[in-house]
């Protein structure tokens, strides 16, 4: 939502999530080979520049087609005021260094000549040794309603106000900063609600309700992803969006399906995917919904307006523009070029989102939109190849006279 949408959330965030354990899901495409784990990934290193930076290819020499040169601008466009003015966490570029290319994408360069643009103000850089994987995810639609009626029980929450980071000396740092819990009547700091308690009923009675749904199965998957859009009988849409998290861990319930042996192609066993997992949860209600439970990890939701699920920069991600990475090692709002062993995901993209599974050196997470085919083809993505970062010319030289 990543996941994403958006690094708030997890991923977020593609099926490897559930698989794996790693942070959004989506179904397999037909056809296609089903994901299976992540590869082995060379260890986490402190950010880009630690990992190693090198000289790419000429942009010129990249097959950039103009229509992936035109929805890349206009997505670098909306991502230019916050990548002006935020701190680059991968250590590659200062905010002024963008300028010269947002002063142009923001007045006006012309369409027609977008390549041109790539060309003109970037340089590639590969990150490492290049190798990267990405997977997919979408923006899930589902039956909810802003005021609960027949057929709309399952509650959708808001944050809860008494979700709250621990005051100094009150609980051990987590990742460097206090972590999220709430107070109770003692004043003592102990962990938030979990899935269990917050489902049967920890925040009933407390206004907290922003919508109802009619399927406590797809809030779960509308909540891995991080955001999506309720679809009321009578045709009206409320979009939703990443607001908080409990403070609690993700589990990645494939993942628990495979080391129970229920994930297969056996007698009893099922797909590793969104589909197979719900048919699973389907299948056996009781043992389905502790299934869920094993993920103690809950999200609260905001409801959204504009065109499009925001990401971790506050700008709106877009079908076949965005991508999810770790900005560690790639710059929220940069242009990154993928070319891989799945045609559809290859081409032009811009980061513009994170997720809670998107970790590390050239791992990626290309959105897809909404619908039945944003689903579809976002389900069956687990592909590897190559990346490239597209930084602002000058920026290795500047990197390597260090």
């Amino acid at each position: 939502m990543s996941g994403g949408l958006g690094g708030r959330k997890l991923a977020a965030l593609a099926l490897l999530l559930f698989v794996a354990a790693c942070g959004r899901v989506i179904p397999p495409t037909a056809g296609t080979r089903p994901p299976t784990r992540p590869p082995v990934t060379a260890p986490r290193t402190e950010n880009a520049v630690a990992a190693g930076v090198h000289a790419g290819p000429a942009i010129e020499s990249l097959r950039i087609s103009q229509s992936d040169a035109v929805a890349a601008l206009a997505s670098f466009r909306e991502s230019c005021a916050r990548l002006l003015s935020r701190t680059d966490n991968s250590g590659l570029t200062r905010g002024s260094d963008w300028k010269p290319a947002c002063d142009a994408a923001k007045g006006g360069w012309s369409a027609g000549n977008a390549r041109g643009f790539f060309a003109r103000f970037f340089e590639a850089v590969r990150v490492s040794d290049g190798r990267a994987y990405v997977t997919g995810y979408y923006e899930p639609e589902i039956a909810g309603v802003r005021r609960r009626q027949s057929g709309f029980d399952v509650p959708v929450y808001r944050m809860p106000p008494d979700l709250v980071r621990a005051r100094p000396g009150d609980a051990p740092l987590s990742n460097g900063k206090p972590p999220l819990g709430r107070y109770d009547g003692d004043g003592r700091f102990v962990t938030y609600h979990d899935r269990t308690e917050i489902e049967e009923g920890a925040l009933a009675g407390q206004d907290l309700e922003i919508a109802w749904v009619a399927d406590p199965v797809e809030l779960f998957f509308l909540q891995v992803q991080g955001s999506g859009r309720l679809r009321a009988p009578d045709g009206s849409v409320l979009r939703l969006g990443y607001a908080g998290q409990n403070g609690l861990p993700y589990t990645g319930i494939g993942g628990v399906m495979r080391d129970r042996g229920l994930v297969g192609s056996g007698p009893g066993q099922y797909s590793g995917s969104m589909q197979g997992i719900m048919e699973y949860i389907r299948d056996n209600p009781q043992d389905g919904r502790d299934l869920m439970r094993e993920n103690r990890s809950w999200v609260f939701f905001r409801e959204l307006t504009g065109d499009g699920p925001l990401g971790a920069l506050g700008v709106p991600v877009r079908r076949e523009s965005s991508v999810a990475a770790d900005p560690k090692y790639v710059p929220l709002g940069a242009p990154v070029w993928l070319d891989l062993d799945r045609s559809e995901t290859n081409g032009l993209w811009i980061a513009q989102d994170t997720g809670g599974a998107i970790k590390g050196t050239n791992r990626f997470d290309s959105f897809w939109g909404s619908g039945a085919d944003a689903r579809r083809i976002a389900g069956g993505m687990a592909a590897r190849g190559k990346a490239l970062l597209l930084l602002p010319k000058g920026t290795l030289r500047r990197l390597t006279a260090r």
